[in-house]
């Protein structure tokens, strides 16, 4: 896969999705599939069209299409691509339902199971950890944990997608010496589509990419964190995914433990996001993304770092992020969210 292919793919993906997207939003208000700001976990004013995720979606799937009719894939490439596509229609599919209509989170995970079991179907999974069946039951585990991440992330305008299009970048520059080529052309496709997307994503928005989009965008990150070789430099640069999705992944653990503090239900919704935390410490929302986006951006050449250097080397990055993220987590815990 040369870099021209890759180029073409990321912007004919970020064509697609900018055009797409208004095309979205027109029929999202004219068939009222609009997101009402109608109880106090919502963030914005006025309603909302959804659909946004649909616009993501036409712009991976439409550049994935057009680089297999100007390149020639492995035939493994093709078989992992197949199983990206299929999981992700899943996962759209359910998505849309749940913007229609709220799914029991029961329901969505059964179906995230699904999407990550046509990844195993088509050989995307864990290869470092035996026996094979742990390996198969962590892939799982992680392709629910990742999407569900960059679905609770998105709660601001903006932060999703240009999170999920920096750690999209990040696993296209780590993967390429390694020509994992599905990981290549899939992650210049999510990033060009997502940064298509973000303009009407903005705030103020002028549509949400709902579940349907965060579901899918969430799948295909975790998707591309599997299929690489990270490095051999050490054995834990194998974990550098941890710090690429470091912001979906540390804002879930924050959700999660202020609300067992709290004595609340972990799946059910709150304001304890870090992006509104930071928002109540006086942070205006485009800041809050911006800030968020140069910390991706960080996490991201922190990754690249691990997979360069000596195991010491990559455990002093690892130790550094995760005290500063302690830090960052105390600090945030103290900060007052009553309306």
């Amino acid at each position: 896969m040369n870099l021209e292919h890759l180029a073409l793919t990321f912007v004919v993906a970020g064509v697609v999705s900018a055009a797409a997207t208004p095309l979205c939003a027109f029929l999202a208000r004219r068939l009222g599939i609009l997101d009402h700001p109608n109880d106090a976990l919502k963030t914005h004013k006025v309603p909302t069209p959804y659909l946004g995720g649909f616009a993501i979606a036409a712009g991976v799937f439409v550049a994935l299409g057009v680089v297999r009719l100007l390149t020639h894939f492995p035939t493994g490439t093709l078989t992992n691509l197949r199983g990206i596509v299929l999981g992700s229609l899943v996962l759209l599919t359910i998505g849309f339902i749940d913007d229609l209509k709220r799914l029991s989170f029961r329901v969505k995970f059964l179906f995230q199971v699904v999407a990550a079991l046509c990844l195993l179907r088509y050989g995307i999974e864990i290869r470092f950890i035996q026996p094979d069946y742990l390996a198969t039951a962590l892939t799982v585990v992680w392709v629910v944990g990742v999407t569900n991440a960059c679905n609770i992330i998105d709660v601001m305008d903006g932060l999703a997608a240009s999170v999920a299009a920096l750690a999209a970048l990040a696993f296209l520059a780590i993967s390429l010496p390694s020509e994992a080529i599905y990981v290549n052309v899939a992650a210049a496709a999510l990033a060009g589509a997502c940064l298509g997307f973000l303009p009407w994503n903005w705030t103020p928005a002028r549509i949400f990419m709902g579940d349907t989009g965060s579901l899918v965008i969430g799948f295909l990150l975790a998707a591309l964190s599997l299929g690489t070789s990270y490095t051999r430099m050490n054995d834990i640069a194998l974990y550098s995914p941890l710090l690429i999705l470091g912001v979906p992944l540390y804002d879930t653990a924050l959700v999660m433990v202020l609300r067992m503090r709290k004595g609340q239900n972990v799946f059910l919704g709150s304001r304890d996001h870090f992006a509104l935390r930071l928002e109540a410490l006086g942070f205006s929302r485009p800041r809050v993304v911006l800030l968020t986006a140069g910390v991706t951006v960080i996490l991201g050449l922190a990754a690249w770092g691990v997979t360069l250097v000596t195991q010491p080397a990559a455990l002093a990055i690892y130790l550094i992020v995760g005290v500063a993220a302690v830090w960052l987590g105390a600090r945030l815990s103290r900060v007052p969210m009553d309306r």
